[in-house]
């Protein structure tokens, strides 16, 4: 039963194996000299400028969740459709489409609801 299983579990075992292995070589190989340009932030070649800590607007964090909640519903999406042939096979499709049909436009009231909220405005 568990056959099916054995080379999902050499590949896992091999991306360990290299990816702890590297880290050795690294750390091993690797210079060690430490030096004060380490600490310092690097972006584009150019010297930092002012803080680093400053406030961004509440609008960047509901993007982002905006952003999750449909990513989510993405991989929930991508498999029902994948199988949603033998389903109908089954004889379940009706009810199944309607599961994902109820998943659908629960998601579109959340959005018309923030969008009705004025959440993604950028005044």
């Amino acid at each position: 039963m568990y056959e099916q299983y054995i080379t999902l579990g050499i590949l896992a075992a091999v991306a360990v194996v290299t990816g702890a292995a590297i880290l050795f070589l690294n750390s091993i190989l690797g210079p060690k000299r430490w030096t004060a340009s380490k600490l310092d932030t690097f972006e584009t070649g150019n010297e930092p400028e002012g803080d680093a800590r400053q406030r961004f607007s509440i609008r960047f964090y509901l993007v982002a969740i905006l952003f999750i909640l449909f990513d989510i519903e993405v991989v929930f999406l991508f498999p029902w459709a994948v199988l949603y042939r033998q389903y109908i096979a089954a004889g379940l499709g009706l009810f199944v489409f309607i599961e994902m049909l109820v998943f659908i436009s629960i998601l579109g009231v959340g959005l018309a609801y923030v969008w009705r909220k004025g959440a993604l405005e950028w005044d």
